[in-house]
């Protein structure tokens, strides 16, 4: 590989895993990564706002990780692209796996580091 086309997939990996290295689009990711969600679902597994929701799947959306389609007026999403599925599937192994299927309940918000 070139030094050209090395440096230009550093870049594109770079960029993926900034979009991917929040908390709360990572539980996304790792939700997607099990099957397509709705909307409401991936809410209720952020545990925050539809609004703030909404931002972090559009983040996702421009990098390329995930699409979305309407069906009625409900919105599903899921993995999109050979990169997503690969990345998430070592990050799924390590953090995701066996983790206990979250229950509707009061929300919580993610403590900022």
């Amino acid at each position: 590989m070139n030094m050209g086309e090395l440096q230009a997939r550093a870049l594109r990996a770079a960029g993926l895993l900034k979009a991917m290295s929040n908390p709360v689009r990572l539980m996304v990711l790792c939700q997607l990564a099990e099957s397509e969600k709705s909307v409401g679902e991936l809410e209720r597994v952020a545990a925050v706002s539809q609004s703030a929701l909404s931002q972090h799947l559009a983040l996702l959306r421009e990098r390329g990780l995930v699409r979305s389609r309407r069906d009625g007026q409900s919105i599903f999403y899921s993995l999109d692209g050979p990169e997503a599925p690969a990345l998430l599937a070592a990050l799924y192994e390590v953090y995701c796996r066996n983790v206990r299927p979250m229950r509707p309940g009061p929300r919580r918000r993610l403590a900022r580091a």
